[in-house]
């Protein structure tokens, strides 16, 4: 079954170019393009992701969201905003309002099937427990848990943990989990990414002290392999 996609934008035409490449990746697309019938929206479509727009017509994205995320119905649906509003990103950032991710206007419409694509597959292993290692993790509450006792994790941590899990056995280079963590493309350097890796592993010792799963590899970057745990 094809997810869906509730496109919440009011400028048409951008509304229908978003529509026509998300419908090309295979997702269900409906468009709204006022505020006051998101809600509704919601209700009969039932969509497995939401692009927000902060500026609608008759309520705004941020009222949105936070009712959303008050809702009991909706409050776990990931949301995209859309801003040309470059004074309320850090406020999307500091996860004020409960967004899972924000793209700036102007913005390539591939760029956001690809957030998309990059939700969604998270998404799809949150609560999944992958009974080798006792790796649960909850992408709904970004938390995690190694064979039953749980991982204090940044944001940050939690994102690195999460995307490594999903591929075991594949090597990502600093550059690649740089760009995965930082979705507004700040400039990081490479030693940032290996200060968080040294404080995930830290963590995962604290929890399970012979279990080591993020692996260095030499030269290229990292990888996570699971070993059977401690009983």
């Amino acid at each position: 079954m094809s997810n869906k996609v509730l496109v919440v934008e009011d400028e048409i035409k951008l509304a229908e170019l978003l529509r026509d490449f998300l419908e090309r990746s295979g997702f269900l697309v409906e468009l709204v393009t006022d505020g006051i019938e998101v809600m509704a929206a919601l209700n009969t479509f039932r969509p497995d992701i939401l692009l927000l727009d902060i500026m609608l017509p008759n309520k705004d994205g941020i009222s949105l969201c936070k009712e959303i995320r008050q809702s009991s119905l909706h409050q776990y649906l990931p949301i995209i905003m859309l801003t040309a509003k470059v004074d309320e990103i850090d406020r999307l950032l500091g996860l004020e309002i409960g967004a899972d991710d924000y793209v700036c206007k102007p913005y390539s419409p591939r760029e956001v099937v690809a957030r998309v694509k990059a939700i969604i597959r998270r998404q799809n292993y949150s609560g999944a427990e992958n009974n080798s290692t006792g790796l649960l993790l909850d992408n709904n509450k970004m938390s995690a848990s190694l064979n039953g006792k749980k991982l204090d994790l940044t944001a940050i941590e939690y994102k690195l943990l999460s995307l490594m899990s999903e591929s075991p056995g594949r090597i990502y280079s600093r550059s690649q989990l740089m760009s995965e963590m930082y979705s507004d493309y700040r400039v990081v350097s490479e030693r940032t990414i290996d200060s968080h890796i040294k404080k995930l592993r830290h963590k995962i010792a604290g929890a399970c002290s012979s279990t080591e799963i993020i692996h260095s590899v030499y030269g290229v970057g990292y990888k996570m392999e699971y070993i059977e745990l401690d009983s």
